[in-house]
């Protein structure tokens, strides 16, 4: 076996792997030893200044030391970091370079949109395996963007990421504390305009399935599932109808903070964009179900994505 780390920096959050890998009779699995998962919101006004703030620089310096050291005390032997939306979109991301080389002594690689795409889909498939003749769409909703991925068993066939993660529509228009109908109409009119440019590249009326993963998806299946704590076996493969997931992200999206807060399952660097990924989800959810003739009646959620997708990557 081969014991690697993985490293997914995003928007809203930064998180590491140690895993090992074993490969036998031409399949791969991986076996957990470290997953962590910190939020420092390094998207942080990218979307209005087109830079990356000194103290969300200094947030996400402060999680890759302490996961250098996890890294170093577990013994890992490959390490490959991934940075995705707010590194790609920020003027300044050669700072982020810089600082992350000299703590970890690796390049991180800032991806593009594309390839950000294929890794989700790797994680996600590497756990929730597609039959044959199944063309599933994986949805990876993030901090500053979403990667919609159609895909089969034998791998992807189309994908397409596009800007509309919780952080940045929270930015960009949900500002209110709950939002106003006006902020909700001007968010989901973006959200709308996205998926028009996916389906330029993605066919998404030929999905049989779709599943969501990162933590905006997860953390509503939770709330739909009305967990008393945030656990993932509970989450992880849940299929709900689409209904009921759409209630559960209008739910979020309508609530005060402060009642976010209180939700048992919530982490608290959530709380704040957790309404803009319900609006995200719910309204692609709302698009799947229309443009597949109401074929697709449930969504699933995954717990394994981009993150384990890197891991599989360096094995």
């Amino acid at each position: 076996m081969t014991r690697v780390a993985a490293i997914d920096c995003g928007t809203n959050s930064i998180r590491l792997l140690i895993a090992d890998i074993e490969r036998s009779n031409g399949t791969t699995a991986l076996h957990d030893v470290v997953r962590e998962m910190r939020v420092v919101r390094l998207g942080q006004g990218v979307d209005a200044t087109g830079e990356l703030a000194p103290e969300a620089l200094e947030r996400t310096f402060a999680a890759t030391a302490d996961y250098a050291r996890l890294i170093r005390d577990h013994g890992a032997t490959k390490v490959r970091f991934v940075a995705t939306s707010a590194s790609r979109d920020a003027r300044n991301r050669h700072v982020f370079v810089d600082g992350i080389r000299n703590l970890l002594g690796v390049e991180p690689e800032v991806i593009s949109g594309d390839e950000e795409a294929a890794l989700s889909f790797a994680g996600a498939s590497s756990v929730l395996p597609i039959l044959d003749g199944q063309e599933v769409l994986v949805v990876d909703l993030g901090g500053g963007s979403t990667e919609f991925v159609l895909g089969t068993a034998s791998g992807v066939t189309a994908a397409k990421s596009v800007d509309i993660g919780c952080v940045r529509l929270t930015e960009r228009h949900l500002r209110d504390d709950p939002p106003t109908a006006q902020q909700i109409a001007a968010a989901e009119a973006d959200v709308d305009a996205a998926i028009t440019r996916v389906r330029q590249d993605v066919p998404l009326e030929r999905a049989t399935a779709v599943v969501g993963v990162a933590g905006s998806i997860t953390t509503i299946t939770a709330h739909a599932l009305g967990l008393a704590e945030y656990s993932p076996d509970a989450i992880h493969g849940a299929e709900l109808p689409l209904d009921t997931v759409r209630a559960a992200s209008t739910g979020l999206l309508e609530m005060p903070r402060s009642r976010r807060a209180a939700l048992p399952y919530m982490h608290p660097g959530r709380v704040d964009v957790i309404g803009a990924g319900g609006l995200v989800w719910r309204r692609i959810l709302e698009h799947m179900g229309e443009l597949t003739g109401g074929r697709i009646t449930t969504a699933t959620a995954s717990e394994h994505d981009i993150l384990d997708g890197i891991a599989l990557s360096i094995g």
